[in-house]
């Protein structure tokens, strides 16, 4: 009785050896000829265009408009009740709100400050919370 190695290495022996065949067989405009449909290259890592646009039209890159204490005091407002339907990453409460990456360090910050905000853990694994 074969075992299963040596019936492997049979068949894998003669799938080579009938490839090696239709290879020798076939002409050398077929060999040449493609006939594969191409694909459009994937974009590099890191360079796929943005999922949701910045909150602010006009903006282009670079740095942001000014924006009044009014203006950042609405924005935690809103952050504010964001967090009320559980504690977010950074990342998220800024996908939840569509706001622009650059425009949250500075909201969080003075919600941090006035502790109408908490946070848990450090860098990227932060967790911010309503106080």
């Amino acid at each position: 009785m074969p075992s299963l190695r040596s019936t492997l290495d049979d068949l894998a022996h003669s799938f080579a050896s009938a490839v090696l065949d239709a290879i020798r067989s076939a002409s050398l405009d077929e060999l040449v000829e493609d006939r594969t449909p191409r694909r459009a290259p994937a974009p590099a890592r890191g360079m796929r265009a943005p999922r949701r646009a910045p909150s602010k039209a006009n903006f282009s890159g670079g740095r942001l408009p000014r924006r009044s204490p009014a203006e950042i005091q609405k924005t935690l407002g809103l952050v504010v009740t964001a967090l009320k339907a559980g504690p977010m990453r950074a990342e998220e409460i800024q996908k939840s709100l569509a706001l622009h990456r650059k425009e949250l360090p500075r909201v969080l910050k003075l919600g941090l400050s006035t502790r109408a905000i908490k946070k848990r853990g450090a860098k990227r694994a932060t967790i911010y919370n309503v106080a």
